[in-house]
């Protein structure tokens, strides 16, 4: 699950936001890991929490006031990723369904904003947000969930071959690039994206209509090093599962 999730945190920062950095001088705030002005915190209006991504907010209304983003992929730190499916699940329900609600709440002010040129209001309004937040998941869910498993059972169901194998494997090949010790685990780690993006479409729109679990906020849990702990104490012991750990029940509010 680690590996997995580094292939997806790898494209994240390697591609989105490098190549945002460089050629826009703009890409979302993880909220770690980073270095702000004073004078572009308080010029932006500082931390604001109507949304469940309070750093990415911060950062579109600070580069809408004309403040420059460095990225520096040169410098590492140490972070830790969920543990568990459940962890992680919460997780992308918050990073998918926030940045669909902010679009929702910025997408006129970045519109009519004055201080950005034309071409970095089209790249935060239609590459960053409308095509990497909203449509990838949606996309992802419909054709991967159900086209293609309807083109399987439905023989009237026909999808063109580029359609079904081409674009999917360049899709995950550009994807996997940037995490090669990992890419023997492809095959699992498209199961898995496919698995996530029912929640990540889900989560998109909640954050669109703002209906319920909205502003839902579960803090991701992350055990340090007390899971190394307990992997020392219970090494010798029977491996076991709770069924209800490997089970997820989609609830549509």
């Amino acid at each position: 699950m680690t590996r997995m999730q580094e292939m997806s945190l790898n494209y994240h920062f390697k591609v989105e936001q490098e190549v945002g950095s460089s050629t826009h001088a703009f890409f979302g705030f993880n909220g770690t890991a980073g270095v702000w002005r004073m004078a572009a915190l308080n010029e932006a209006g500082g931390w604001k929490d109507r949304t469940t991504v309070e750093d990415m907010d911060l950062a579109v209304r600070a580069s809408l006031k004309g403040w420059k983003f460095l990225y520096l992929g040169s410098i590492k730190v140490k972070n830790e990723l969920p543990s568990s499916l459940k962890a992680y699940r919460y997780q992308q329900h918050r990073w998918s369904c926030g940045p669909a609600n902010l679009f929702r709440k910025m997408i006129y002010e970045i519109m009519i904003n004055e201080k950005v040129t034309l071409w970095k209001k089209l790249h935060v309004i239609y590459s960053f947000f409308f095509v990497r937040k909203i449509v990838a998941h949606i996309v992802t869910f419909v054709l991967y969930c159900v086209v293609i498993p309807a083109s399987v059972w439905i023989p009237e169901v026909e999808v063109p071959t580029w359609g079904t194998i081409y674009i999917p494997t360049v899709i995950t090949i550009l994807n996997a690039v940037g995490t090669p010790r990992s890419f023997y685990l492809v095959v699992f780690w498209i199961v898995f994206e496919n698995v996530m993006a029912l929640h990540r479409t889900k989560a998109t729109f909640i954050g669109i209509l703002e209906a319920q679990r909205v502003n839902e906020w579960v803090v991701t849990e992350k055990h340090g090093g007390a899971s190394k702990a307990k992997t020392v104490t219970r090494q010798h012991g029977r491996l076991g599962f709770k069924l209800s750990e490997r089970c997820t029940i989609l609830i549509i509010v």
